[in-house]
């Protein structure tokens, strides 16, 4: 029951089920492929993270953007990063917010409007900007006092599930343009959340930042960004 513990929430079992199948005395050989799985992952890791680290310092000249963008809620580093590789440091390529989400594919369809869902169809777009959007959606909704948990929670009634996070992945991406064509930061527009929590979240990036090479220190003032670049 302990290793069930150790399960990912986003597996479609319970802990009962999990433990369930984790029961039983497995043999020599399949103890040699689980370590040969996890080896490969190890790997696989140690390849990201240098991979992350290579693009930190391709970037390192565009340090501001990048710290702006992680600070987005449901973003970070590595999705800061991605996102300024695809699209560019500015998003000078997209004259509106519009046009990038139309580009980015998180448009709701046609048939979509007063926030009631006929059809959960979007345009398409870039496969790898709307899967970091999503991904970002999806851990933004998650995060107490945030603005986007109370949008999500305003949609889910009438979209459903998917149709709430495609309808933040929009927002999101829409913000996204504007922190970067017009070089602004975000400022949380949510219920505030206790004090300890917002220095934790500031500590936990400011730390992913200086590990990919950034320099960043913490800025304690209300209308401006927790973390701010340093020349």
């Amino acid at each position: 029951m302990k290793l069930a513990e150790l399960g990912d929430d986003r597996l479609q079992c319970s802990p009962e089920e999990l433990a369930d199948a984790l029961r039983g005395a497995p043999t020599a050989i399949q103890v040699r492929v689980l370590k040969m799985h996890l080896d490969r992952l190890q790997l696989l890791d140690q390849q990201i993270q240098t991979l992350d680290l290579l693009a930190a310092q391709m970037l390192n000249q565009h340090e501001d953007a990048v710290i702006r963008v992680a600070a987005i809620p449901g973003f970070g580093p590595d999705a800061a990063q991605q996102i300024i590789a695809e699209v560019g440091v500015d998003a000078d390529a997209f004259p509106s917010a519009s046009q990038f989400s139309s580009w980015a594919g998180t448009c709701p369809g046609s048939e979509e409007s007063a926030e009631q869902n006929q059809s959960s169809r979007s345009p398409k777009g870039n496969r790898f900007v709307r899967r970091v959007l999503t991904q970002a959606a999806q851990a933004a909704v998650k995060k107490k006092g945030c603005h986007f948990q109370s949008v999500f929670r305003r949609l889910l009634p009438r979209l459903g599930y998917k149709g709430a996070i495609w309808a933040v992945a929009n927002r999101l991406g829409r913000l996204l343009w504007k922190v970067l064509h017009d070089g602004v930061h975000y400022v949380e527009q949510g219920q505030e959340t206790n004090p300890k929590a917002k220095k934790r979240r500031a500590q936990k990036l400011l730390q992913a930042l200086r590990k990919l090479g950034y320099q960043v220190s913490l800025t304690p003032i209300h209308s401006e960004p927790l973390v701010e670049g340093t020349a």
